[in-house]
C-alpha cells in the first residue's frame, strides 16, 4: 500500500474510534471553553482590552485544548501493542505519522469551529468581518500545533512519566508558532485590521520545516 492511501487508511481508523463516542472531543471542547468562561468573567475586559488580550487568551486556550487532544494520540496504541502491529504492516512509518497528523488537525479544527463563535460573543469581538483572514491564520496555526503536538506525542509515549512529559516538550517547540499567531489574530482584530504579513511567513515556514522533518525522520520516531 503506497503512502497516502495508507495515511488515509490511520485517518479512517481514528476518526471511526473517535466518532464512536465523541470522547475526546467532548472533553476537550468542555475544558476550552471553561477556560475561556473562567478568563472572560475573571477579567471582565472592556472592548479595547478584548481586542488586545483577547488573541493571546485565545491560543492559550487553544494550547491546552492541543495539551489534552494530543495526549493519547500514541498512549492509546500501546494497548494490546497495536503501535507495533502498525509498523509491522507494508507501510511506510511516515504515513502513521501522516494519518495521525490528519485526525489531530481535524479533531482540533472541529475544537475552534466550536470555540470562535462563543469567544467572539464573550469579548464582544466581531468576527464575522475578518472570518477569511481568521481562518487562514487558525488553519495555518493549527497546521503547526497538530504536527508538533502528533510527533511529541510518539516521543512521550515511550517514556514512563509520558502524561507529564508531553506538556513539559509542547510549550517551548510551540512558542514560535503561538507567538506569531497571537500576533497575527491581534492584528486582524485591531481597529483597523491589518494581516501582518511577517508574521504570516513565519508560521507557514515553521509548518514547513516540521513536516519537511516529520517526512525524513518520521522512521525513526516511532522505534522502541
Amino acid at each position: 500500500m503506497n503512502a497516502p492511501r495508507a495515511a488515509l487508511a490511520i485517518l479512517g481508523k481514528e476518526l471511526r474510534a473517535e466518532f464512536r463516542s465523541f470522547e475526546l472531543l467532548t472533553s476537550t471542547l468542555v475544558f476550552v471553553l471553561i477556560v475561556v468562561f473562567v478568563f472572560s468573567f475573571a477579567f471582565d475586559p472592556s472592548a479595547a482590552e478584548s481586542r488586545r488580550f483577547g488573541p493571546g487568551l485565545l491560543w492559550i486556550a487553544l494550547l491546552f485544548a492541543g495539551s489534552l487532544m494530543l495526549q493519547p494520540c500514541f498512549s492509546r496504541e500501546r494497548v494490546n501493542d497495536t503501535l507495533g502491529g502498525l509498523r509491522l504492516a507494508p507501510i511506510a512509518p511516515v504515513a502513521i505519522l501522516a494519518g495521525k497528523i490528519l485526525a489531530n488537525f481535524l479533531f482540533l479544527t472541529l475544537v475552534e469551529a466550536a470555540l470562535l463563535p462563543i469567544f467572539g460573543v464573550l469579548y464582544n469581538i466581531p468576527l464575522v468581518p475578518v472570518a477569511g483572514q481568521l481562518a487562514l491564520i487558525m488553519l495555518m496555526g493549527t497546521v503547526g500545533v497538530a504536527t508538533i503536538g502528533t510527533v511529541f506525542s510518539a516521543i512521550a509515549s515511550h517514556a514512563r512519566m509520558r502524561e507529564l512529559l508531553l506538556p513539559l516538550l509542547l510549550l517551548p517547540a510551540l512558542a514560535p508558532v503561538l507567538l506569531a499567531s497571537t500576533e497575527l489574530t491581534a492584528g486582524i482584530l485591531a481597529d483597523p485590521p491589518e494581516l501582518r504579513t511577517a508574521w504570516l511567513v513565519i508560521v507557514g515556514a515553521f509548518d514547513i520545516m516540521f513536516l519537511t522533518a516529520t517526512w525524513l525522520f518520521g522512521e525513526y520516531l516511532l522505534e522502541e
